[in-house]
């Protein structure tokens, strides 16, 4: 299976910048640990993959955005954190939820509406914070919306998840943005090449049939763009032992003590991996202790 990877290019004049990604690994991976449902997969897959893409926008590694999906669909809130350095994880109220209409996936019904929340810690004293109301819960138009209306930025974004029973045939997307002072006609030109791609295929087709992400660029913003950047994208997750033990700590003693008389030991799981951390029954009276002093 190919790497995952993601792109940042810009047009030969200097008019439009682009952004695509292969994130087929990355989504069978938050398929494993969840054990999402084929509609589920697709939509906590989309929004994964924008996590992805505008981890590409931000000027550093450790840099990081998080997106939140709130629909009131039965799947309920995703969530996706992502930085600069292509680390993405992601997570979902219930992965458990089919919602086929003539068997195909109907990721809309299944989101909902609600908001998207983007926040961003760019390392200043405040992180930027932006939402926008969700327009049709098939995500990437959503997505285009957010651009458009929260940051002000003219985007167009394909989004797309090729799903196969608990397999993730393929997953990627794009998001495409105009330079401030492009002309009319190189709108026009961009809008009539992302119409035309649409006509043809869906995104998750057009890679399932091979296309890469640096020939789906080209196919958008015409001959001549550049890649600027390439990055491997990966799934990967902050949590740890001590992480949990910390958490374990700020219970406080009277929440200790219960969960030591009533179970005789605790265990965190990481609501983004699914890791299952265990603590003994000695090992919470220390925390215990540590509490007391």
């Amino acid at each position: 299976m190919m790497t995952d990877y993601a792109i940042r290019a810009i047009s030969k004049d200097g008019k439009v910048r682009g952004f695509a990604a292969i994130t087929t690994n990355l989504v069978q991976e938050l398929q494993k640990r969840h054990g999402t449902y084929p509609v589920v997969s697709a939509a906590l897959g989309r929004t994964a993959t924008m996590g992805a893409l505008i981890g590409l926008t931000l000027k550093e590694e450790r840099h990081k955005v998080t997106i939140q999906v709130a629909g009131d669909g039965p799947i309920g809130r995703i969530i996706v954190d992502a930085d600069g350095e292509g680390h993405v994880r992601g997570s979902v109220d219930n992965p458990y939820v089919e919602h086929n209409d003539d068997y195909k996936l109907n990721v809309g019904a299944a989101v909902g509406q609600g908001s998207i929340y983007v926040t961003k810690d760019l390392g200043l004293k405040e992180p930027y914070r932006g939402a926008s109301p969700i327009i049709s819960g098939e995500l990437a138009e959503d997505f285009t919306y957010y651009f458009a209306v929260s940051e002000q930025t003219p985007s167009s974004v394909g989004l797309g998840v090729l799903v196969k029973g608990e397999q993730i045939l393929v997953a990627g997307g794009y998001m495409i943005q105009v330079m401030p002072g492009a002309s009319d006609e190189v709108i026009t030109r961009l809008e009539t090449a992302i119409e035309e791609l649409n006509k043809l295929t869906s995104i998750s087709e057009l890679l399932h049939q091979g296309v890469t992400a640096e020939e789906l660029l080209v196919r958008l913003m015409g001959e001549g763009t550049e890649i600027l950047h390439k990055q491997p994208i990966s799934f990967a997750c902050h949590c740890s032992r001590e992480k949990s033990r910390t958490m374990l700590k700020s219970l406080g003693k009277e929440e200790l003590k219960s969960l030591l008389n009533e179970l005789g030991q605790a265990e965190v799981v990481c609501h983004f991996c699914n890791e299952k951390y265990m603590f003994s029954g000695e090992e919470l009276e220390r925390i215990i202790k540590e509490e007391v002093n």
